[in-house]
């Protein structure tokens, strides 16, 4: 049995790492593992065997059957490999790796910060759910002014800490007020933010949309100087050298207020792309910045749709917010 045994544990190992294809290895598994193969036969012959020969050989060639089926197992898979490469044509272009890609208006934003972070503006947030007197009162906004039918409001039930009611902001003019409170002039700042506005939903209009403000405070800061900012971001902001048009507008909280326009080069259509104008001062004042000694500044404010559609050339404001990935892959 001994010497039977090493024979079979020695040629069906070396015969079965010798097989060159899977016919080959074939032929082996049945000459040992068959019904009539070498090592079945021995393991029939086990029965011949006194009980202390049963005992000593029964595992011995069990576990070698279980062994040799391993190494048959593991050389029919390399096999495997192997014809998976041969069938693989590699002059054919290789699959796409999918990718993320951020939102468009991610980008954009982060193109609009990073131009005027590199004019030296800080980077500001604040609060979307904000106070009646930050969105309205302190922005020259009171109770009953016929501006705020500008803004369409949602209004919420609670209350804030003074009982002033509370609101989904409209703009993000009101992180101004809240900045002035902390901070003394001169300063520099853009804040990007979320709004709301409680309106009909249609190309150009959306109840939730993105702004971008913009407030300068100091001494000796005109108009001058809110147009060389203006025309320096959007002509860094569209890689080209823009027409301007600055048109005298109405917005409660600066005075004077300018629309600004620009015109593409190659098109003749003026387009609209911000509001902007002198800090009111009643604005300064509730923001705590004293008149008298000869502060003053700029503000101005964009919607970040409105810079994307035109800069990519998107004709509906809803597709930013319809999560379809086609349109989003784009970018």
């Amino acid at each position: 049995m001994r010497k039977e045994f090493e024979e079979i544990k020695k040629d069906s190992i070396k015969k079965i790492e010798k097989a060159k294809d899977r016919e080959e290895l074939e032929k082996s598994k049945v000459f040992y593992l068959g019904r009539k193969g070498k090592l079945t036969l021995l393991l029939k012959s086990l029965k011949d065997l006194a009980v202390e020969g049963k005992k000593e050989w029964g595992p011995k060639l069990n576990q070698f059957k279980k062994e040799l089926g391993e190494i048959i197992k593991e050389k029919e898979n390399n096999f495997s490999l192997v014809l998976k490469d041969k069938r693989r044509d590699l002059t054919m272009p290789g699959k796409k790796i999918k990718r993320g890609s951020l939102h468009p208006l991610t980008i954009v934003e982060e193109k609009i910060l990073e131009i005027f972070k590199s004019m030296n503006f800080s980077v500001v947030l604040g609060p979307e759910v904000e106070s009646e007197f930050y969105n309205f009162d302190a922005l020259n906004i009171p109770e009953y002014h016929p501006a705020r039918e500008m803004w369409d409001t949602f209004w919420l039930k609670d209350k804030d800490k003074e009982d002033r009611k509370l609101l989904m902001r409209t703009h993000t003019s009101p992180v101004q007020i809240r900045f002035m409170e902390q901070n003394k002039p001169p300063f520099q700042i853009v804040v990007p933010g979320r709004v709301f506005r409680y309106e009909a939903t249609d190309a150009s209009h959306e109840t939730n949309f993105y702004q971008v403000e913009g407030l300068m405070v100091g001494k000796d800061i005109s108009l001058a100087n809110l147009k060389f900012v203006i025309e320096e971001f959007l002509n860094k902001f569209f890689g080209k050298k823009l027409d301007f048009r600055f048109r005298p507008s109405y917005f409660p909280f600066v005075e004077p207020g300018i629309e600004v326009d620009i015109k593409l080069p190659g098109k003749d259509k003026w387009l609209e792309v911000m509001g902007a104008g002198m800090v009111h001062p009643k604005v300064l004042k509730m923001g705590g910045i004293s008149l008298t000694e000869g502060w003053q500044g700029f503000a101005f404010g964009m919607g970040v749709e409105r810079l994307t559609m035109l800069k990519y050339n998107i004709p509906d404001i809803r597709l930013f917010y319809s999560g379809d990935l086609r349109f989003i892959k784009q970018f």
